[in-house]
């Protein structure tokens, strides 16, 4: 490893900073801008390093992560983007990805949380086991009158253990490693394709409705969301009874921390708190990125902000092709309020995500809840004081513009104290031994992801409808040469998985545009 760092390093040295035709014939390596030091931002910088780029990526935030991220108040660690990481498991492909990147090492534990989910509902408690044999017999017991569509989800989701996210190489690339197709595992994905648009064609509200038990039909329809396609809610369960969905030990600010460290292991540049304002072009390719005002030359630029974002902001004029002009009218965007809560009490007898029914319904965003889900880090060693806990909960919904308004009238500040207060009360009266103990509380809306963020409504991944085909971006503008995409907005509905796979496949286009052998290794 050491060998190869070296010999990454000479080379950069006889790499060009500016757009001074260090791109000329022959497939000479340039200098590459990258917006974003979120993980596709990070994962494009590492593999653009090691295929012999001189690489600077510009960060607006104090941090590396983006949306993967978390944040510290008065000693409490709050979680605020990855709860489990599909391509955890060295069994997938995705998880040499992860491990020639950074991200992962042997070093990093991983934690495989059992059961994955808790409900409870009406004095009953359902659980989500990995253990396929253990799911059926449980969910059996809970609902016998419900026999035949939990055979029949359980056979669906042995089939759909056998989908693994391929990692594939750009036709034409010359690739120092090939990603040969495993056609073993291709041929073990066939049985899964006739059951899956069963899933895809239905709302998980409307596959929880084929269920006669109120828990399980409870369970089913917020476990991904209950508008979301009803996939959603099969791959989950297929991801976790295959093993994979652990959550690396540190979560999602580590794991950016150690791409980032990564890349500067490796002779790229990160800087922080610098605004690319702009994507400079001239005579149809992009020369450069404007920061802070300032034009900086560039042979070639890797845009990982939000698309959405990126294709009015980034660009002047904004970019007019057809694809953004479909990017504009159809993404429908996932978003949510997050609250965190510090707790001077040690919860560990408190399942580690568990939903319930409140009496009383919270109000978030003008939206009305009457259930809550907590992720609970008792377990986790430092994201608490000594025997406190850290809470955090998602509350799913578009509330941005009922945030925005709020904000415009003054009683922005208000609103956040009254939903943390509601939930506080809520939380207290289903777990007593936490009233009067909250003593760290955070309210993180929509409004806060799109300040840090620059994401279309402070969202962090995309909707895929009912009966909606996987729709996808290019990651080549038509009309400026020299300009790259990645990241989660690019293949819905996004998420890391599409982060690392987008940031991958802009480094190739890059490397087969300059003729450049892309290494991908470490």
């Amino acid at each position: 490893m050491s060998d190869q760092r070296t010999n990454v390093s000479r080379e950069a040295s006889q790499v060009g900073r500016g757009a001074s035709g260090s791109r000329g014939g022959g497939g000479s390596r340039g200098s590459i801008a990258i917006v974003g030091a979120g993980i596709a931002g990070l994962v494009a910088g590492v593999y653009a390093r090691q295929s012999g780029f001189d690489v600077t990526v510009y960060e607006a935030h104090a941090i590396p992560g983006g949306a993967s991220t978390s944040w510290s108040r008065e000693g409490y660690l709050f979680e605020g983007g990855m709860h489990w990481l599909t391509g955890s498991s060295p069994k997938t492909a995705l998880n040499a990805v992860w491990t020639e990147i950074g991200a992962l090492n042997p070093d990093v534990p991983v934690y495989v949380r059992d059961p994955f989910l808790v409900y409870e509902f009406e004095g009953r408690t359902v659980c989500l086991h990995r253990d396929l044999d253990r799911l059926e017999a449980h969910l059996l017991d809970i609902a016998p009158e419900d026999e035949r569509e939990i055979r029949r989800l359980v056979k669906d989701v042995r089939k759909f253990m056998k989908m693994d996210m391929p990692v594939f190489d750009l036709k034409g690339v010359k690739a120092a490693v090939p990603r040969k197709v495993d056609m073993g595992k291709m041929l073990a994905m066939l049985p899964a394709m006739p059951r899956m648009p069963f899933y895809a064609n239905q709302t998980a509200r409307a596959f929880a409705e084929r269920f006669s038990s109120p828990l399980l039909r409870t369970l089913f329809s917020s476990m991904v969301g209950e508008d979301m396609s009803a996939m959603g809610l099969a791959f989950t369960l297929a991801t976790l009874a295959a093993g994979d969905g652990g959550y690396p030990l540190g979560g999602s600010l580590a794991m950016a921390r150690r791409v980032a460290e990564t890349l500067e292991g490796l002779g790229g540049r990160i800087e922080y708190r610098a605004l690319v304002e702009r994507v400079a072009v001239e005579d149809g390719r992009a020369t450069g990125v404007v920061v802070d005002g300032e034009e900086r030359a560039f042979d070639a630029v890797i845009v990982t902000q939000d698309l959405r974002m990126a294709v009015d902001e980034l660009f002047d004029p904004p970019l007019a092709e057809e694809w953004a002009d479909d990017l504009r009218a159809n993404v429908s965007p996932i978003l949510d309020t997050f609250v965190s809560l510090g707790v001077r009490a040690d919860l560990s007898d408190v399942p580690e995500s568990v939903g319930f029914p409140v009496d009383e319904p919270v109000f978030c965003g003008g939206q009305r809840h009457d259930a809550l889900a907590i992720n609970n880090y008792a377990a986790y060693e430092g994201y608490a004081p000594e025997g406190c806990t850290a809470l955090t909960l998602f509350m799913n919904g578009d509330t941005y513009d009922w945030w925005a308004a709020r904000r415009a009238d003054g009683t922005y500040a208000e609103e956040k104290w009254k939903l943390a207060e509601a939930v506080i009360a809520a939380v207290s009266k289903k777990y007593p031994q936490v009233e009067g103990k909250v003593e760290v509380w955070d309210v993180a809306t929509p409004l806060t992801y799109e300040r840090y963020l620059r994401s279309y409504k402070g969202s962090w991944m995309s909707n895929m409808l009912p009966g909606e085909k996987q729709t996808s971006y290019p990651a080549k503008p038509e009309g400026i040469a020299d300009v790259y995409f990645a990241g989660q907005r690019l293949v819905a509905p996004g998420g890391l998985p599409t982060a690392v796979d987008t940031a991958r496949t802009a480094v190739q286009h890059l490397c087969r545009d300059t003729g450049t052998v892309f290494q991908g290794a470490l």
